[in-house]
């Protein structure tokens, strides 16, 4: 592990290295933040008990090294959230768009995530997960449910350089079936810093 830091640093110092940024994975509980987490860590699929204390991972995905944080999603636990706004480089949430029950409530806590001064430049990738399940929303629905029609930035590159701009996004997926969310972290990896 050390050979393994030590290289990484001299890469780091030559300006070799990956870019180094903080995420936040935050959703409803039963979203399947903890399966994402955990398929981009090591691409293995499991059953995961509900979090029920923050975790962190380091994640690499493309040529960024994330310190990711998966704070849970039941009440208790978003009430957590705000103590980790602070130097966060992007938020990752993500709805279960096969319940359709929760909309309303995952559309209450987005909107608050959206609205809080901490995380007003920070770059959301809102992810519509479980559409392998044959009743899950589709993509204009649940933008619809979620209030992002006519608020998502594109899906291609925007530029919010020195503007009010801040870069929103819905992609859908299935972590179960691994797809979609790479889409997503592309886009999203564009605008780290």
């Amino acid at each position: 592990m050390f050979l393994v830091d030590w290289l990484y640093g001299i890469l780091w110092m030559l300006g070799l290295g990956a870019k180094e940024a903080k995420i936040l994975f935050l959703g409803l509980d039963n979203a399947g933040k903890t399966t994402l987490l955990h398929m981009l860590k090591d691409e293995r699929l499991g059953q995961h008990q509900p979090t029920q204390h923050p975790t962190s991972e380091e994640l690499m995905i493309g040529k960024i090294r994330f310190t990711a944080f998966d704070l849970g999603g039941h009440r208790m636990a978003r009430r957590l959230w705000k103590d980790y706004y602070t130097k966060m480089d992007a938020v990752a949430y993500i709805v279960d768009a096969a319940d359709r029950d929760r909309f309303l409530e995952s559309k209450k806590e987005l909107d608050a995530l959206l609205s809080d001064e901490a995380l007003v430049n920070v770059p959301f990738l809102v992810l519509g997960n479980k559409i392998d399940i044959p009743y899950a929303a589709s993509e204009d629905e649940l933008r619809y449910h979620l209030g992002l029609a006519g608020c998502t930035t594109g899906k291609g590159r925007v530029s919010y350089t020195g503007s009010s701009i801040r870069p929103v996004e819905l992609f859908m997926c299935s972590v179960v079936r691994k797809m979609g969310y790479a889409d997503g972290f592309r886009w999203l990896s564009q605008y780290i810093k």
